[in-house]
């Protein structure tokens, strides 16, 4: 059980007062929490006078206990249906919450999937140039949001290296920022090097696979998220009450209804920061040597279809 305050208690009850009418909260106590991609998601069990049920948050939903015995389970279903819900709404890759890095963590994905039945020199290989790709689609994004605005040449796309003391160095700018700063390129670096050697290595393992996968993933994922505050002016902490409990939060303007606007905001004390626009940014080429996968899709029936609701007066 983790420690909450009676204001957060009070509004996940309410919440699922509201989505669950008929049935009657006794008992409730916050079970985990996790950030993902700089979101926050805090996971609560509910025990009511019929059933269980989780409430995840960031944003809210809930999910019986009966389909979803498993809390983890619960977590990754919730954090993919954020990710999904955009797609529903004909919006586009460069809209969602990690925009525009879609294209590298696809690769990334790749080579995860790849890994799996990786058996041989040529499988590490190629998952060794999936991970290469995969930092130079970060790159390539990074240079939208962040350009070159030195007084030197630009470097070329595949200067990597060039391009991760760049982006280090813009979105984490001064001396608070150096130990970080340091941390970030190197993970860069240190995953292009390792990538481009596995890339050519006649004597790799599959472990060396595995280990440039999740260095790769590792170093991209803390890099875009900082550039993700950079590019929304996310403060490290609030201005008025200097939480650290700073969420996203989206909408609209009816002057300007094709642009969403994204602000950082205090769960504490309710400030707000300035909204900047969600700007759509092209994405990198589409691979063409992609091929089908072989044999039969095969679809889970339980427990993501048929999801229980609770019940309602309406209803």
């Amino acid at each position: 059980m983790l420690p909450a305050t009676q204001e957060e208690i009070d509004q996940v009850t309410s919440y699922f007062e509201e989505q669950a009418p008929d049935l009657k909260v006794e008992f409730i106590q916050k079970v985990y929490t996790e950030n993902i991609l700089g979101h926050s998601h805090d996971v609560w069990d509910i025990h009511t006078d019929e059933d269980r049920w989780w409430v995840i948050t960031n944003p809210s939903n809930l999910y019986s206990q009966e389909q979803f015995p498993n809390m983890d389970l619960a977590v990754t279903f919730h954090v993919g249906l954020c990710l999904r819900i955009p797609r529903s709404e004909k919006q586009k890759l460069s809209e969602l919450p990690i925009e525009p890095f879609a294209q590298c963590y696809r690769y990334i994905s790749e080579a995860s999937d790849a890994l799996s039945e990786a058996q041989e020199v040529l499988d590490y290989q190629s998952i060794g140039m999936r991970c290469r790709e995969a930092l130079l689609a970060f790159a390539d994004a990074a240079q939208t949001v962040v350009p070159w605005a030195s007084a030197g040449e630009k470097p070329t796309r595949a200067d990597l290296r060039a391009w991760a003391d760049h982006i280090c160095s813009v979105t984490m700018a001064g001396e608070s920022h150096k130990e970080r700063r340091h941390l970030f390129k190197i993970q860069l670096e240190s995953a292009w090097a390792f990538v481009n050697w596995l890339t050519h290595a006649k004597g790799s393992k599959w472990h060396d696979a595995e280990a440039a996968v999740s260095t790769t993933e590792n170093a991209i994922s803390l890099c875009t998220s900082s550039i993700i505050r950079y590019m929304r002016g996310v403060p490290e902490t609030c201005p008025a009450c200097g939480s650290h409990r700073l969420s996203p939060e989206r909408g609209l303007r009816a002057d300007l209804p094709d642009l969403e606007w994204e602000r950082p905001t205090c769960d504490k004390c309710d400030w707000t920061g300035e909204p900047v626009p969600i700007l759509n940014v092209p994405k990198p080429p589409e691979r063409t040597d992609e091929t089908p996968p072989a044999g039969e899709c095969i679809i889970p029936t339980v427990p993501l279809r048929g999801l229980k609701k609770p019940p309602r007066d309406n209803q």
